[in-house]
C-alpha cells in the first residue's frame, strides 16, 4: 500500500517546474484580464468599505480605517486568487481538459503535478496581493518597502489556501460543489479573521475559532508589517500557515491517486 502512495508523491525536487511553466505559458495569453479579475473583488471591498464605512468608523487601532482594511485586503486577495485558481482552473485541467492525463504519460507523478499547481496558484496569489499593496502604497496607506517585506507571507498565504482548495478539488465530483466551499468556508473566514474589523470585536467563542483560521494568521503578520509595527509571534503564525500547506498537500495527493489511478 505504501508503494502505491509513494508512487504518487513528487518524483524529485524539480519536475513541478514543468507544470508551473505550462500553466504560466497558457496564462500569458489572458494575463491582463486574469490580473484585473483577481484584483476586482478585494479592491471593491477596499474602496467601498474603506471610503464609505471609513467615514463613519474613523480610526481603528490607531490608524485610519482604510489603512487598517488594506492589510486585510492584501491577505484576502491572496486567498481569493489562489483558491479560485485551484478549484476552477486546476479542476478544469484535471477533468474537462484532461491535461493531467496527458502529463501523467510522462515521468511526472501526481505529486509533481499537485506541487506545480500549488506553486502556480501561489504565484497568482502573490501577484494579486502585491497588486493591492502597490495601489495602497500609491495612495499613501502603506509604505512601499512594507509591500516587499510582506511578499513572502503573501506567497505563503497563497500556498496555504491553494493546498486547502486542492483538497476540495480532490473530493468534488463537479463544479457545482465548489459553491459550498466558497459560501461556507471562504466567505465566513473573511469576516472572522480580522480582515474587515478587529478580532477583539467578535464574541468570545468566535475569537477562539479565529486562532485556527489560516487567513487570521496571515493578517497577523501582514497588517503590522504594512503599518510599520513589530510582528508578535511571527514564528507561530508562519508555522500555522506551513501546516496548512503541508497536511492538505499529502491528503490531496493521496485522494487524487485514488481518483485518477484506481
Amino acid at each position: 500500500m505504501w508503494k502505491l502512495y509513494a508512487a504518487a508523491l513528487p518524483a524529485n525536487g524539480w519536475n513541478w517546474v514543468a507544470v508551473w511553466r505550462r500553466n504560466y505559458l497558457a496564462w500569458k495569453k489572458v494575463a491582463l484580464a486574469s490580473i484585473l479579475g483577481n484584483l476586482a473583488d478585494p479592491m471593491i471591498y477596499l474602496f467601498g468599505l474603506g471610503t464609505g464605512l471609513g467615514m463613519m468608523v474613523g480610526r481603528v487601532d490607531g490608524v485610519s480605517y482604510i489603512a487598517f482594511l488594506t492589510a486585510g485586503m492584501v491577505a484576502t486577495g491572496a486567498m481569493t486568487a489562489s483558491t479560485f485558481e485551484t478549484i476552477y482552473a486546476t479542476f478544469a485541467r484535471m477533468r474537462a481538459q484532461r491535461t493531467w492525463e496527458a502529463i501523467l504519460y510522462t515521468q511526472v507523478t501526481i505529486g509533481d503535478i499537485v506541487l506545480g499547481e500549488l506553486a502556480w496558484a501561489a504565484t497568482k496569489a502573490s501577484l494579486a496581493g502585491t497588486g493591492i499593496g502597490i495601489v495602497a502604497a500609491m495612495l499613501g496607506y502603506a509604505e512601499w518597502l512594507s509591500v516587499l517585506y510582506a511578499l513572502p507571507v503573501i506567497a505563503l498565504t497563497g500556498l496555504a489556501f491553494a493546498s486547502l482548495a486542492m483538497l476540495v478539488t480532490a473530493l468534488a465530483p463537479s463544479y457545482d460543489y465548489f459553491i459550498f466551499y466558497q459560501t461556507l468556508v471562504i466567505t465566513p473566514m473573511l469576516f472572522l479573521s480580522g480582515a474587515v474589523f478587529p478580532v477583539d470585536q467578535l464574541p468570545g467563542a468566535f475569537q477562539h475559532v479565529t486562532r485556527f483560521l489560516p487567513l487570521a494568521h496571515s493578517i497577523e503578520v501582514i497588517r503590522p508589517t504594512m503599518l510599520g509595527r513589530p510582528v508578535v509571534d511571527v514564528g507561530l503564525h508562519v508555522s500555522a500557515l506551513c501546516i496548512y500547506v503541508v497536511v492538505p498537500f499529502f491528503l490531496s495527493t493521496a485522494l487524487l491517486r485514488r481518483r485518477l489511478m484506481p
